[in-house]
């Protein structure tokens, strides 16, 4: 049985005080098991209790997703969900996830149907031990790891876990929506660590937008080895001669009193972030460093469709993370997802204008230091900004004209890659069709009596 949901996490749900959290015992027996029940489900608590391992529930629907969290800070942050064939792993309520013996961790519905499974275990699991770090792991008789989340990361590192080549992380859909989504940090066979757009449904990587480089060079063994993020805090590609790459230069704090994850945003953004262990009133997670520094500049033709998809505008906020908003006369393609891009509130093209039956169709919007820099099928220059409202205003395959430095572009739709730039010194002439209205559907044509 498989869900495909929009995840609404209440944080009303998970405000629920540490007393409720029954067992505190690091390590699981073989035949324990946890049932998916609203306020009565205990998850497994490392000793410190800083994490917990079970269910959360998601939205109001009965729906709970399998996760590791922190549980003592008020957001309940996820750092490790299951996750099977790119979807989350959603069990509706009264699911169970038993600790076997041969298949390790087994994720059923009510009706039995299994859900989920840790990868093949090879050996016989004895115990499941939850660990400070907040990594989970399956252990034989001998306290050899046979599996452990810290080795099947979604979108977040912890401190004291790596990423081998080859390893990835990938970022989820939406912010409540924990199917994969488009962006991936991936640290190549070559040494490099890249972050990179997918193109859904495949696993096909774009051009990075951006990249440590740590390929081999002059210098011998220069080639990444693995991503590092150590008990300090400190995240690094490790280099096979020894040497480190460090993703933030100067930038650290402490591990004893924060805790500090790094986590691949639904939005591209690579961050690593802290939040105080000892805290009163409202706390939220701080943006210790993150990369790229401009996501809606550095995504490229070669890197695939912006962060806000079609026919959007992505914008900075203050900490680097990109924003989206529909030009006038385009609507959202999902209202409840500002990341989807955007859609013509008319219908705009060569035939549609004949058939109006009026020469006065549309409004220019004007707008500043926007660009659409893909898209263009026609660039006149030298030209006058006049000039280039004019060639569009009257051109029926033409949405937007952009003007700068005496040059039009003229583009048609979709518009791709849209970007505030305040360096562009431009302007952007948008055809708004003025009445909005759709054309009549014609009637069906009906068959010939000969070929009847």
């Amino acid at each position: 049985m498989a869900f495909t949901v929009r995840l609404l996490l209440f944080s009303s749900l998970f405000l629920l005080p540490v007393s409720v959290f029954a067992q505190t015992n690091s390590s699981i027996a073989v035949g324990d098991f946890l049932t998916a029940t609203a306020a009565n489900s205990s998850p497994w608590l490392l000793p410190s209790g800083d994490f917990a391992f079970g269910f959360l529930p998601l939205g109001s629907n009965d729906l709970f997703l399998l996760s590791i969290w922190y549980a003592k800070i008020p957001d309940r942050t996820i750092v490790w969900y299951a996750n099977r064939d790119n979807e989350a792993a959603v069990a509706p309520k009264g699911s169970t996830v038993n600790l076997t013996a041969n298949s390790g961790l087994v994720l059923n519905s009510p009706q039995g149907e299994e859900l989920w499974k840790s990868e093949t275990i090879v050996g016989v699991v004895a115990n499941g031990v939850m660990n400070d770090t907040g990594n989970f792991v399956l252990q034989d008789r001998n306290s050899e790891s046979l599996w452990e989340t810290f080795n099947n990361p979604i979108d977040t590192m912890l401190p004291g876990q790596t990423l081998e080549r080859s390893g990835k992380l990938s970022s989820r859909q939406s912010e409540t929506n924990y199917s994969k989504g488009r962006f991936q940090l991936l640290l190549q066979e070559d040494g490099n660590l890249v972050l990179s757009t997918i193109n859904l449904p495949t696993n096909f990587a774009n051009e990075p937008y951006y990249a440590t480089d740590t390929t081999s060079g002059t210098v011998a063994g220069s080639e990444g080895k693995e991503l590092v993020f150590n008990v300090s805090g400190y995240l690094y590609v490790l280099r096979e001669n020894g040497g480190k790459y460090n993703l933030a230069v100067g930038e650290v704090v402490s591990a004893r009193d924060n805790y500090i994850r790094a986590t691949l945003n639904f939005d591209g953004i690579f961050a690593q972030y802290y939040h105080p262990k000892n805290f009163t009133g409202n706390v939220s997670w701080t943006i210790l460093w993150s990369e790229p520094d401009n996501i809606c500049q550095r995504i490229t033709e070669s890197s695939g469709v912006g962060v806000c998809g079609y026919n959007s505008i992505c914008t900075l906020k203050g900490d680097k993370r990109p924003t989206c908003r529909c030009p006038t006369g385009f609507s959202l393609l999902d209202p409840n997802d500002l990341y989807r891009g955007c859609k013509p509130d008319f219908i705009q093209g060569c035939k549609e204008d004949e058939l109006s039956g009026t020469k006065d169709l549309y409004d220019v919007e004007v707008l500043t230091n926007i660009d659409w820099p893909i898209s263009d099928y026609v660039q006149l220059k030298p030209f006058t900004a006049e000039k280039c409202n004019e060639s569009c205003f009257q051109d029926c395959l033409c949405a937007v004209a952009i003007f700068r430095s005496e040059t039009c572009w003229k583009k048609k739709l979709p518009l791709s890659n849209g970007r505030v730039d305040v360096s562009l010194n431009s302007q952007a002439f948008i055809k708004v069709r003025k009445d909005n209205s759709t054309l009549p559907i014609p009637a069906p044509q009906l068959p010939c009596p000969d070929e009847l």
